[in-house]
């Protein structure tokens, strides 16, 4: 099987596609979609969003310097993609969308309470890159919803929430699972042996 060889681009896929709340007041509330946010560090906590600093959301995230990182669910992909097409410039995007803001425990940006996981950032630099320009921001708090925390294991189990993903301009379910961290490597059980 061969290669063809493409100009540099993104190619990195899938991606999650999160809605991003910003703003410290309700008139000034506004939502982002946004497909290249990731992990950056575990201790402290970090994160990163990047934006283009055309987008109305932009301006609200650089003078509040925090937002919220909304997870993003199937019953939601219709309110993330129209997030994202619309500016908030034109739009109220929690009334048209029917999108709840909540408030969050650590930031003044507002929480989307239908998201099943809200992560609090604060932004601690901004390198501008381009394009766009990266928010990279320390976590300082993550709401869960409840129901989705097994009460026997503790695990919170995020895939029955039906998250979704983001692949060159299209939005996917997640699969099924295929193993788990060191799966590889793990050695097999020895049968018990009945006596």
């Amino acid at each position: 099987m061969g290669k063809i060889l493409w100009k540099p681009g993104t190619m990195i896929y899938p991606l999650p596609a999160v809605m991003v709340s910003c703003g410290s007041t309700p008139d000034e509330y506004n939502i982002i979609t946004v497909s290249w946010t990731g992990t950056i560090c575990t201790d402290p906590p970090m994160c990163y969003i990047s934006v283009r600093p055309s987008r109305h959301s932009y301006g609200i995230i650089r003078k509040n310097l925090e937002f919220v990182i909304n997870l993003t669910t199937e019953s939601l992909a219709y309110a993330t993609d129209w997030c994202g097409v619309k500016s908030g410039a034109d739009h109220n995007k929690f009334l048209e969308m029917g999108l709840t803001p909540e408030k969050a425990e650590r930031v003044k940006a507002p929480l989307i309470k239908e998201s099943p996981v809200n992560i609090e950032c604060i932004v601690k630099e901004i390198k501008e890159l381009g394009t766009h320009h990266m928010f990279i921001s320390e976590v300082v708090a993550v709401n869960a919803e409840e129901s989705l925390l097994d009460k026997k294991s503790g695990v919170f189990r995020l895939l029955d929430a039906d998250p979704v993903c983001y692949i060159h301009g299209k939005y996917y379910e997640t699969g099924s699972l295929i193993g788990k961290f060191g799966f590889s490597v793990q050695k097999k059980k020895k049968a018990v042996r009945k006596k």
